[in-house]
């Protein structure tokens, strides 16, 4: 019995090859379809675009390589403005950024240490009775130096007398080695003494304009001027070899 009575009712037999042709087509109508949808997905970047230096608009959906000296503006699909692109610098024009923005951390970092340092002074300085005692306290200290530097130039001068007593004898005459040997310590020891009683002095005088300068500020700052705000006067610097007193607020 036929499973089909009605030839023309029954569907024609498919060759191997016409299936193979059908296979085929299907696969490149695929291919169509991924290239289609890989050209709408091209056209969603972003547009590039700026005025050369001849003054002609360009675009393009890259960076342009003719506007690389000039700002270039990147824009949405829609026209709207993503980003801009700064030009490239020369490396002068690099390096001076790079000057400007160090200057800049330079100046910033100046800043919070004239904060810091004006914070911590008013809290060791509260008000102006604590600032008078700290100075009279480093003037004590020169003072002290001074009088043990006195003392001991008294005691020099003291233990050169039977010394210059001595050479009474060498009128005229060279002085013996051992004799002018004593004679050039005593001088030396004596002369230091006075170089540090000097250096002492001229301590003091600094010492006095720093806190001068100090209690101006202070002053301010009292007042409700903010930390690091108020100009730090020059003063002198300490003399070579002098040795501060501990309890000085200059040491800070």
């Amino acid at each position: 019995m036929l499973k089909c009575p009605l030839i023309a009712a029954c569907p024609p037999r498919r060759s191997f090859a016409w299936s193979t042709l059908a296979l085929a087509g299907l696969v490149v109508w695929a291919g169509g379809i991924g290239s289609v949808s890989a050209q709408t997905k091209s056209t969603t970047g972003a547009i590039y675009t700026c005025t050369d230096g001849s003054g002609k608009r360009v675009t393009s959906d890259r960076l342009i390589a003719e506007c690389l000296d000039r700002e270039q503006r990147v824009l949405n699909k829609d026209g709207s403005q993503r980003m801009v692109i700064p030009p490239r610098m020369s490396p002068e024009e690099r390096a001076a950024v790079e000057a400007r923005k160090r200057e800049r951390a330079l100046a910033e970092a100046a800043q919070k240490d004239a904060i810091r340092r004006d914070r911590n002074l008013l809290m060791r300085y509260p008000d102006e009775a604590a600032h008078n005692k700290a100075r009279q306290a480093a003037m004590d200290d020169l003072h002290k130096g001074i009088a043990l530097s006195d003392k001991r130039l008294e005691e020099l001068r003291a233990e050169r007398k039977p010394l210059d007593a001595e050479t009474e004898f060498y009128k005229g005459k060279r002085l013996p080695g051992k004799l002018r040997t004593q004679i050039e310590a005593s001088d030396a020891q004596q002369q230091a003494q006075r170089d540090i009683i000097q250096q002492q002095r001229t301590e003091m005088v600094r010492l006095n304009a720093l806190y001068d300068a100090e209690l101006a500020r202070l002053r301010k700052m009292w007042t409700g001027v903010a930390p690091g705000t108020v100009p730090v006067a020059s003063v002198p610097s300490a003399p070579a070899g002098v040795i501060r007193p501990v309890s000085s607020s200059a040491a800070r």
